[in-house]
């Protein structure tokens, strides 16, 4: 089991990615506003359990595949920026909030929020970077099975972003009563979200290298 001085040093740098907004961040922050705290919450959740995938594919090894294939790592990235930017179009394209006196949430059940979420966090190259270029430095051999380690330092990011998103999701939701009472705002909020989600896609697909192997 990992020493608890390097557990502390872990959560540190944990705590340091979680609060840094990415694209799950910025998807939990426009469920909360746009239809409340319980979606927000909800978002967070499945945020959370998309994460616990790249725990189990670093656990099993599916890490280090990804690492050493252009064509996987490929795959990831540019799939999620796909669905960022799928996501952006679909703002840009929903009714006009005025014509409903609320942000064009029909057919937005809480399974779909949680659904839409999982896909986010399962193809986020930010949490996939993380878990290739960073958590293997955490793990001692000389500390018992690999595999082990790797599962109980990744429960713990789990834990720690889960605590982090659902703030955001709070603290950004008890915002949305305001902003649905302004028609203005939410004419403009989601000419700005649309956008926001294809810049983000953009931006995933054209950030960043691949890491390099040997």
């Amino acid at each position: 089991m990992p020493t608890l001085h390097t557990v502390a040093v872990f959560a540190a740098a944990v705590v340091v990615f979680a609060v840094i907004p990415g694209p799950a961040v910025f998807y939990i922050v426009t469920r909360s506003v746009s239809q409340g705290r319980r979606a927000g919450v909800v978002s967070a959740a499945s945020i959370a359990s998309g994460t616990f995938v790249h725990v189990v594919a670093a656990t099993v090894g599916l890490s280090a595949l990804l690492a050493s294939s252009a064509a996987a790592f490929s795959i990831v990235k540019y799939a999620g920026a796909g669905y960022l930017i799928y996501l952006g179009v679909r703002a840009l394209r929903s009714r006009p909030a005025e014509e409903t006196g609320r942000p064009d949430v029909a057919g937005q059940s809480l399974w779909q929020v949680f659904r839409e979420g999982w896909v986010v966090a399962v193809l986020n190259p930010k949490t996939a970077l993380f878990f290739l270029a960073f958590l293997p430095q955490f793990v001692d051999p000389a500390r018992g099975p690999v595999p082990l380690q790797l599962m109980v330092l990744g429960l713990l990011l789990v834990a720690i972003a889960a605590a982090s998103d659902t703030s955001y999701a709070l603290l950004t939701g008890s915002a949305s009563a305001w902003l649905r009472n302004r028609a203005h705002l939410l004419r403009r909020g989601r000419l700005v979200t649309g956008g926001a989600y294809i810049t983000l896609g953009v931006v995933a697909a054209v950030a960043g290298e691949r890491p390099k192997s040997g």
